[in-house]
């Protein structure tokens, strides 16, 4: 688990990276789209301080705060300028400037933009953790919208058969894409998995620690070999991707008054949250300054590759 501060400057430097990619994209600085994690950061912190730090992770379209906070606990990861030189189309890109905004990989953590193609994928991982009996957790993150897939169920149905060592993280920001939740699901979410005998843990919080406690519980459900569900019912301040937002401006100012930094940075002193901003500050302005510079892909160089399979 991590202390408060700590906690504090991984949600901070996912805020503070998101908004300055939005900035960015205005700016035409970026290649493809982006899909911002702005007020969802408790979750994803409050996931990885408890995950194990081997534990493989698949993430979707909105990713970059889910990776934030797996790379965070890595010293030396240099994750904000490896995230943001992929996102310009850099060489020095996690993945060489191939993949963009959703589509990235490093260590034991990939995201795609597909909906719901990172389900059965990861359900497959489980499938290797266990007959390896390496004692490790496969994460795999999804959002309202995707209860619509049909092979989500499939990839439960597998899970609950094989008995495998997954985490569903269902992130419920309510809304997918513009669609309201109660236009798209029906019945009862937790119902959807527990059709299925899937152990189910649910909060409705933007706390990070109330989400610390909750995946502790749940990856200690999944890593005695049982699949689990992790439900978090939270709120995204910004628009599904740059501007496609037809939301209720006194909606999202509602939710806007439980900021998960709000919330968390009132357990930290005045000079606790200055010094942490004025850390990540100096941080994302060095490795966007650094992405600036940084040079785009040899065409030549890719070509050569792909012939000699290097």
């Amino acid at each position: 688990m991590s202390d408060n501060l700590s906690l504090y400057r991984t949600m901070l430097l996912i805020r503070r990276f998101e908004e300055r990619l939005l900035e960015e994209f205005s700016a035409g600085r970026l290649f493809g789209t982006t899909h911002a994690y702005i007020g969802q950061e408790a979750d994803a912190a409050g996931i990885f301080a408890v995950a194990g730090e081997e534990d493989p992770v698949f993430s979707s379209h909105r990713c970059h705060g889910h990776f934030l906070a797996y790379a965070s606990r890595f010293p030396g990861s240099d994750a904000p300028h490896g995230l943001a030189a992929e996102l310009m189309g850099k060489a020095t890109g996690l993945v060489g400037g191939r993949g963009g905004s959703q589509h990235i990989q490093w260590r034991d953590f990939y995201s795609n933009g597909v909906q719901g193609g990172i389900i059965p994928v990861a359900a497959g991982a489980a499938l290797a953790e266990k007959v390896q009996a390496t004692g490790k957790v496969v994460i795999v993150f999804t959002g309202d919208g995707t209860l619509g897939e049909g092979v989500y169920y499939e990839a439960m149905n597998m899970a609950a058969l094989w008995s495998l060592p997954v985490l569903f993280v269902l992130e419920n920001n309510r809304y997918a894409q513009t669609t309201p939740i109660a236009l798209g699901v029906a019945g009862s979410i937790p119902a959807r998995f527990q059709a299925f005998g899937i152990e189910t843990y649910a909060r409705d919080t933007t706390d990070v620690l109330a989400v610390e406690e909750i995946a502790t519980e749940a990856l200690a459900h999944a890593r005695a070999g049982h699949p689990a569900a992790l439900i978090l019912h939270t709120y995204r301040f910004a628009a599904h991707s740059k501007g496609d937002d037809v939301r209720d401006p006194a909606e999202i100012a509602s939710y806007q008054e439980k900021d998960p930094l709000l919330v968390h940075g009132a357990r930290l002193t005045d000079a606790e949250r200055a010094g942490a901003e004025a850390e990540v500050t100096a941080e994302l302005e060095e490795a966007f300054n650094r992405a600036y510079g940084d040079p785009f892909p040899s065409l030549l160089t890719e070509s050569r590759q792909l012939e000699t399979g290097t």
